[in-house]
């Protein structure tokens, strides 16, 4: 890759009350970027201009700027973490952000708009907190190994953030003002989020690299129950395209899948209810939508071989129906389909028998192969099509089953490569099948953090190869922490999502912010009133009348009085759970 191209590594950020700068200081660098705090102007000048009066820390990289309630701010990498090399390129996680106001007081602002601008700069914290940012100065981590092989040499020469994929650019909003000025694209750092591991392995005493990087992709994103199916646009909800990659001895080998949501139009808004029921819209043409996702999917990998693995019973039986009638309607031949119901064949720990999957897999996989590149950079196989896994929420039962496809794959590199000997198996090198299940395990975690809240469900089988009881128990937490969160924070998560990746705009004179829509006074009662009334069950019962029938009749209102409440509470679910403000979700579905 063209050393032009990469951004500065090394930086300086000197702040003055009239402007910051930020300084190139790696070797041979004298560019300064300078940010007019009054103007909000973005212009490169040189070391000697910036006033030594100053103040100086270092930072490793520029997130972009946002404007919120009381003007721009710039969000600044402050802390970072080596996760490891790919082909000699360092790789980063930004573990700490800092989020600068361009405004040097707050005076300007009434105390409406103060409390409004304190919620954005909260959603904006939540967001930079959330594991799995990453970055490299000098390497495209937005692609796979076989987009970059087939790229021009236009393409070598230009800016990271030009090339960027913009699905996998997390801070493409916020870098919007330096993507329109060219001279500055080496401050501009794109940052990826999802999940990377990288490990030294070694089998039969040959050392390798081994790589597994998720991006999640940037369009349609947001949190489990809010974001779900497909927009107008063909993107699906929590797509990822996860790749493998292997490199011995020069060469390089790569297996990509991807996983995202039933890509039709269908809700399933939290309403206090452990599992709400999904809704397929009934007022849109799913086709348009539908063909709109294959067609990009088909340009972007070739063959797509989708692997439904929703219950075949139940709420999730018309998803599957749908899902299954509608590949039919397309008859594109570059479309093949099937389902497998993975609670029910793996119901009872029974989890040999994702074998059976794998067996019906395993033609078609041979047929897809896998990116080859030798040591002298010669392409050697390309990957003709792709596994496109979903579940409901595509983080549990999808990591299983794409942990095992890569497995397989790998298993066929590995041999290819002189690695493995003829007839050995990954299974048998139990040092590298732990790194192997761990990393596919914090992968599953890292992906449903990021959508559902918590860590990911049945990792104890990708870790171990086994169901635990403990495993069980572990998930049954997990479910209750999802069930809290989809229920009562997943509003505030939602509206986080939305004004970073700029979805929703702060508009500065907006008279009343969306923040402010106030819920009707029998929201706030009916859980008033249900608590009293549950109290005074207890202080019935605990405080016994003079007869047992008097207890009893006190006992029987409160108790009725508090189910009653309970009830209504229940029915009206929806109106009670943490909704997002600033985009309509129903108007977006």
């Amino acid at each position: 890759m063209a050393a032009t191209a990469g951004a500065y590594e090394n930086l300086k950020l000197h702040i003055t009350p009239e402007k910051f700068y930020v300084e190139a200081c790696d070797d041979g660098a004298d560019d300064v970027l300078a940010i007019d705090r009054v103007s909000t102007e973005v212009t490169l000048t040189v070391k000697k201009d910036v006033p030594p009066s100053a103040v100086t820390r270092p930072i490793y990289g520029i997130l972009g700027t946002i404007r919120l309630v009381a003007g721009s701010y710039l969000i600044v990498i402050t802390k970072k973490k080596k996760v490891g090399e790919c082909f000699n390129h360092a790789v980063w996680k930004a573990t700490d952000f800092d989020i600068l106001s361009y405004k040097k007081t707050m005076l300007h602002l009434t105390d409406l708009q103060l409390q409004d601008n304190k919620a954005f700069l909260a959603m904006l914290s939540h967001i930079l907190n959330v594991d799995g940012f990453y970055f490299s100065t000098t390497y495209d981590l937005t692609h796979t190994l076989q987009r970059l092989a087939n790229t021009s040499p236009e393409f070598q020469e230009m800016s990271l953030l030009e090339r960027a994929d913009p699905r996998f650019v997390w801070n493409g909003h916020l870098l919007r003002e330096f993507a329109a000025q060219p001279e500055i694209h080496r401050f501009a750092l794109p940052v990826m989020h999802g999940f990377i591991a990288m490990h030294s392995c070694s089998v039969n005493g040959k050392y390798f690299d081994w790589l597994l990087i998720s991006r999640r992709s940037c369009f349609r994103a947001g949190v489990r129950y809010y974001v779900r199916g497909i927009d107008s646009e063909g993107h699906a909800a929590n797509f990822v395209e996860t790749e493998q990659i292997v490199h011995y001895n020069g060469s390089k080998a790569s297996f990509v899948q991807t996983r995202g949501s039933i890509p039709f139009f269908w809700s399933q808004r939290p309403n206090l209810k452990y599992k709400p029921k999904p809704q397929i819209s009934k007022v849109v043409n799913h086709m348009d939508g539908f063909q709109r996702h294959f067609d990009s999917q088909i340009i972007s990998y070739g063959k797509q071989m989708i692997v439904n693995l929703v219950n075949q019973k139940g709420s999730e039986k018309p998803l599957e129906q749908t899902f299954s009638k509608m590949v039919n309607s397309l008859g594109n031949g570059m479309v093949r389909y099937i389902a497998f119901d993975f609670h029910k064949e793996c119901s009872r720990m029974r989890w040999d028998r994702l074998q059976l999957l794998m067996d019906q897999l395993a033609e078609q996989q041979d047929e897809f192969s896998y990116f080859l590149v030798d040591s002298d950079g010669k392409v050697v196989t390309q990957q003709e099509g792709i596994f496109r896994s979903n579940c409901m929420d595509c983080l549990d039962r999808t990591n299983v089953i794409q942990s095992l496809l890569a497995r397989r794959s790998l298993q066929a590199q590995l041999q290819r490569l002189g690695v493995l000997h003829v007839g050995q198996r990954i299974e048998e090198q139990a040092e590298f099948e732990k790194i192997y299940k761990n990393a596919w395990a914090d992968n599953a975690n890292a992906c449903a953090k990021q959508y559902a809240g918590t860590g990911a469900l049945k990792t104890d089988y990708t870790r171990t190869g086994k169901r635990t009881q403990w495993g069980l128990i572990m998930d049954g937490w997990n479910s209750l922490i999802r069930y809290y969160k989809n229920n009562f924070s997943d509003g505030f998560r939602q509206d986080a999502i939305d004004l970073f990746l700029g979805n929703y705009s702060v508009d500065e004179v907006e008279s009343i912010s969306p923040l402010h829509i106030q819920k009707d006074w029998k929201f706030l009662a009916l859980p008033i009133i249900m608590v009293v009334a549950f109290s005074m069950c207890i202080i019935c019962l605990l405080m016994a009348g003079d007869t047992w029938t008097e207890t009893l009749a006190y006992v029987l209102f409160w108790g009725t009085a508090s189910f009653g409440t309970l009830a209504i509470i229940f029915y009206n679910g929806k109106d009670f759970v943490d909704a997002p403000k600033l985009v309509q979700k129903e108007k977006m579905d």
